[in-house]
Parts: C-alpha cells; sequence; structure tokens
C-alpha cells in the first residue's frame, strides 16, 4: 500500500494512548476501564491575559462534557454565550481578519483545540468553520472558529461507548482530552499540505506632521501569508495506511504587513530601501 510520503505532513498526532485509567459515572459502568481516545494540546504562552482568562473559562465550561452514544455535541450549546454577564473579557478577536476587542476573545483555541481532538478520535464532524486567517496555535486548516449563535463547532459519537471530554488551562498549555471505554481497532494520523501562499502586501500610511497618536515610523502589522491547505484523516492499522479522508480544503486571507511613517515624504520600505537591518 502506498505511504503517500510526498504529501508533506505538517503535524503527525497518534489516537490510541490509553495511558490512564477511570472510572465514571454515571454514564460508565462501575467496571468500565475508561482511558484517552484522543488527546490534542495548544500553547497559550503567546496569548494575552484576557485572551488566557477567557480560554481558562471557556475550558472549564466544556470540562465534564458526556456526549453519548449516537448524539452530536455542540460547542456553543456546552459552553454558552461568551458575554460579560457569563464573567468573559475583551480581548483580540479575528473578524474578517481583521484583529478587533471584543468579548470572548480566546474561545476559538479552545474550539480549536477541541476540533483537533475530535480529528484524532475519528469521530464525524458535522459543522466546522474556519478563520478568515489562520490562527498561530493551531496548524493551518486544523482551527475551528465558533461565535455564539451563528458559528458553531459540532460532531457526532459513532461509537457504541459514551465519550467524555477534560477541557483543561494548566501553565503554558490549553489540553482537551476525550475519554471513553471503547477501543478503535485503528489509529488515526493527520496530515496537512500547503496547495499555495499569497504574500501578503506592504503598505505605508504617511502621517501629517504634527501630533498624532500613533507611534510613527513602526511596522503597526506583521503581515501574514494567505494559504490555501488541505487537511486529510488517516487511518492506519498494523503500521499500514487503511483510508484516507479529506477533512477540508481551507484558503486563508493574507495579512497586509502596514508601516506608518512621519511624514509624506519618506520613501516606503522595500527592496532598495530597507525598513529594517
Amino acid at each position: 500500500m502506498r505511504t503517500h510520503t510526498a504529501l508533506g505532513l505538517v503535524a503527525l498526532v497518534s489516537a490510541m494512548t490509553a495511558l490512564s485509567a477511570y472510572r465514571l459515572s454515571p454514564h460508565f459502568t462501575d467496571d468500565a476501564a475508561v482511558a484517552e481516545l484522543a488527546t490534542y494540546a495548544t500553547s497559550v504562552r503567546q496569548r494575552t491575559a484576557a485572551q488566557r482568562h477567557n480560554a481558562r473559562l471557556a475550558a472549564n465550561a466544556l470540562d465534564g462534557a458526556i456526549v453519548l452514544p449516537g448524539n452530536t455535541f455542540s460547542f456553543n450549546r456546552r459552553v454558552g454565550n461568551w458575554n460579560a454577564d457569563a464573567g468573559y473579557r475583551k480581548a483580540p478577536v479575528s473578524y474578517e481578519g481583521r484583529l478587533v476587542s471584543a468579548f470572548g476573545g480566546g474561545v476559538c483555541q479552545v474550539s480549536s483545540t477541541l476540533y483537533n481532538a475530535v480529528l484524532v478520535a475519528g469521530l464525524p464532524i458535522v459543522e466546522r468553520h474556519r478563520h478568515a486567517v489562520a490562527p498561530t496555535y493551531a496548524p493551518p486548516g486544523r482551527d475551528a472558529a465558533v461565535a455564539y449563535d451563528t458559528l458553531d463547532f459540532r460532531f457526532t459519537n459513532s461509537t457504541p461507548r459514551p465519550l467524555r471530554i477534560v477541557a483543561r488551562v494548566s501553565g503554558p498549555l490549553l489540553t482537551v482530552r476525550i475519554l471513553s471505554a471503547y477501543r478503535p481497532s485503528c489509529r488515526f494520523m493527520l496530515a496537512s499540505r500547503i496547495l499555495s501562499r499569497s504574500a501578503p502586501r506592504h503598505i505605508v500610511w504617511a502621517e501629517p506632521k504634527g501630533p498624532t497618536d500613533r507611534p510613527t515610523g513602526q511596522k503597526q502589522a506583521y503581515g501574514q501569508s494567505g494559504l490555501r491547505v488541505v487537511t486529510y484523516r488517516i487511518a492506519e492499522r498494523d503500521g499500514k495506511e487503511i483510508a484516507r479522508e479529506k477533512i477540508s480544503d481551507d484558503t486563508y486571507k493574507a495579512v497586509d504587513q502596514v508601516w506608518f511613517l512621519d511624514r509624506p515624504e519618506s520613501s516606503p520600505p522595500g527592496p532598495d530601501n530597507p525598513a529594517e537591518d
């Protein structure tokens, strides 16, 4: 069987890590040894304090969810509205490719971490949305954007046993684990391939002379390439590929690199006039 080594894997995650045994109730029998069906972690180290706070609140709300066989799990229904009344703070959030301040910035990292754990568990995805711009906390093609009451992340428990979701923010890591007494006959790997890139534009804004509330002569947006990426879920047994499922084909916008200059006659950065040493 072909190994498809030319795919250019950007992530390999294994799903059959039965590390610890758990006993759960009331949906698990007393003698059921429950272990990890899948686990995935993302870093919160580079997130703002408000984003980490919001991610912790959303993870706490997600933690302990039970998904019975045949049922479909809704992230929005479980976590609820991420507003001020629920204790969420305003934090940077991606909106149409721009960062704006809104309640719940950081929640999408929780839904994206859960999405990856669900993929590794081999469960079917019912609803998932990409961001306009690829976030940095998950590999391209492996994010799951949510917006309460409009964009949801949903999956179905296709196994014959209940699932329990465990979510924690501890130190620099946000970790989501899916626990079950179910033992799959294969393991699942994730593979992504970048099909194309689009370079960010370089934009210069010339500030008028005089007082301004913007620091001038500085880069204000660092820019990010646009991407088209395809993601696959690969089932393996005894070290051999037995099935390959195309999960998504996502296109992300490029983010412009923006400079503010302190006078109109300043020369814009470019190959002959570099902005940085």
